[in-house]
């Protein structure tokens, strides 16, 4: 009883050890996605990385980063943790032993409840990063509401006001403190619904196909995958994920990106109807080849450092 306790935290602790490394290997990216997805005067994935090297230097790439490298490291292991043991609980009440092998369905209910219960606490580090990457951002005059005279009278036209210093957040900390105050609690899950429609079928074509590839890797069914089929299949699963979870992931972090100075959307439903008529159908995958980049390389990592962390764990 104690041996199956203690794995059940190994799984938790895993998926600490993963979290903290993907964060590493995939925060560059993800300040590039999200300027895609949400900011304004990029033209392409490489003007972006270019223009955010030229204005902010290599730390431009990092910012927000302290803030997931604490978080996700307990997101991680809460969703690593959960799968796990969903699919022991699973196992346990459909076949009277938890440690007998899932089948496609167990996976999939598995995977379903993964992604349901990780936006709980998902949706308030995805929100604080994002706010953090935007905050260089150039500011639209229609979103400051920018009112005023010339000396004939007439109305200063709408324009792009161009506020490079502004820094509306000093830090993680005062970014939550500053949602709270002016949004309250709420404040902190807005995207949650958008992100619900991302990680419910993000998360079933994330497991599901590790599993999988995994599967299909091993050189016979009783032994356990190289690292390498690991890393291949991790990173793979990572890329098919990432690339479906698209549309739904830029919803999510223009709904989380809005209101930093006065709120756009007023819904997931709002968002997409104004998204497609001013922007065209194209906006819902801005930013896939970089999840399809990002998501290799940190999937990988995250898979990788999480088994090979287990079997230590195990080992001990």
């Amino acid at each position: 009883m104690q041996s199956s306790k203690r794995f059940m935290l190994d799984d938790f602790l895993a998926g600490w050890i993963g979290g903290a490394s993907s964060v590493v290997v995939g925060h560059p990216l993800d300040t590039v996605k999200t300027r895609l997805q949400a900011g304004k005067g990029y033209k392409n994935t490489l003007h972006c990385i270019l223009t955010i090297y030229r204005k902010e230097t290599v730390m431009g790439f990092f910012k927000g980063m302290s803030f997931p490298l604490a978080s996700i490291t307990v997101y991680n292991s809460v969703v690593f943790g959960f799968f796990s043991n969903a699919q022991r609980l699973i196992s346990k009440y459909r076949y009277g032993d938890g440690r007998h092998p899932c089948g496609m369905l167990d996976l999939t209910v598995a995977s379903m409840l993964t992604g349901l219960v990780s936006v709980g606490l998902g949706a308030p580090v995805d929100l604080v990063k994002i706010r953090l990457q935007m905050q260089t951002q150039t500011v639209l005059a229609e979103n400051l509401q920018l009112a005023g005279n010339v000396s004939n009278g007439g109305n200063i036209p709408l324009r792009s006001v161009n506020i490079p210093n502004q820094r509306l957040y000093r830090g993680p900390l005062h970014c939550i403190s500053s949602i709270l105050q002016t949004e309250g609690l709420q404040g902190l899950y807005r995207g949650a619904g958008a992100m619900v429609l991302r990680d419910v079928p993000g998360y079933t074509l994330y497991f599901i196909p590790y599993t999988i590839l995994c599967n299909l890797l091993k050189p016979d069914a009783t032994s356990a995958p190289h690292p390498f089929s690991i890393w291949l299949a991790g990173g793979l699963a990572g890329s098919i994920s990432w690339i479906t979870a698209t549309p739904a992931d830029v919803v999510k972090s223009r709904m989380q990106a809005d209101a930093q100075l006065q709120r756009k959307y007023r819904g997931i439903v709002h968002c997409i109807i104004h998204s497609y008529k001013t922007e065209g159908v194209q906006v819902f995958f801005r930013g896939t080849s970089v999840n399809a980049i990002r998501g290799f390389p940190m999937s990988a990592t995250m898979f990788l450092s999480y088994e090979l962390s287990l079997q230590f764990f195990r080992s001990l």
